[in-house]
């Protein structure tokens, strides 16, 4: 087909395949909960070690987001998000609770994560993300240096509100208005792409 990125047909039957196993999941089938950890644990469980301190503690949360994710199967709207981008929201979101929760606020250096073993993502999933982090990037690059770069420190890396405010000495209502205005103006930037 004209127009059609390289491997588009393959990213939409992937994303076909997890969106009814969440669909599935949503209608108490448990054994679909497989199917989407098959398809998605690598993606999450690095979310999960990047943000908590250590291993033992990931895996502890990616199990919990499991649950989530199977609980909350039902609330899923594929017309709002990909289904990868809504399990990673619900991942960040368990991370930083258990961070907040067990008191602890050190995060693992990116590099801690290279000796874990790769289940390597679909390729087609990759595709997807490879597209939507340049279209991110693209809007965030557009964003106010201030803006781009608390919202890259909260979201990608997974720094709280307060850990922002500290660090860089910005009162935290100010940092919270920067984050607002920036997804606020992200939203319209990634709606129009």
């Amino acid at each position: 087909m004209a127009g059609e990125a390289p491997g588009q047909p393959k990213m939409d039957e992937a994303r076909a395949k997890l969106v009814a196993a969440l669909q599935s999941a949503a209608s108490g089938q448990s054994s679909s909960v497989k199917t989407i950890y098959d398809m998605t644990s690598a993606k999450l469980y690095g979310i999960c070690i990047r943000i908590c301190p250590d291993r033992e503690a990931a895996e502890d949360v990616l199990q919990d987001v499991y649950v989530k994710i199977w609980r909350r199967a039902g609330s899923f709207d594929p017309a709002r998000a990909s289904p990868i981008s809504w399990m990673a929201v619900i991942t960040r979101n368990a991370a930083l609770d258990w961070c907040r929760r067990e008191g602890r606020h050190n995060m693992t250096s990116q590099d801690d994560g290279i000796d874990i073993v790769d289940d390597t993502p679909l390729a087609d999933f990759q595709l997807e993300q490879d597209q939507q982090y340049s279209r991110l990037v693209g809007c965030l690059d557009g964003l106010g240096s201030d803006q781009s770069r608390t919202i890259r420190r909260a979201f990608l890396d997974g720094l709280t509100y307060q850990q922002l405010s500290d660090a860089s000495g910005t009162p935290l209502g100010t940092l919270k208005s920067w984050v607002r205005r920036g997804l606020q103006q992200l939203k319209a930037c990634l709606g129009d792409a």
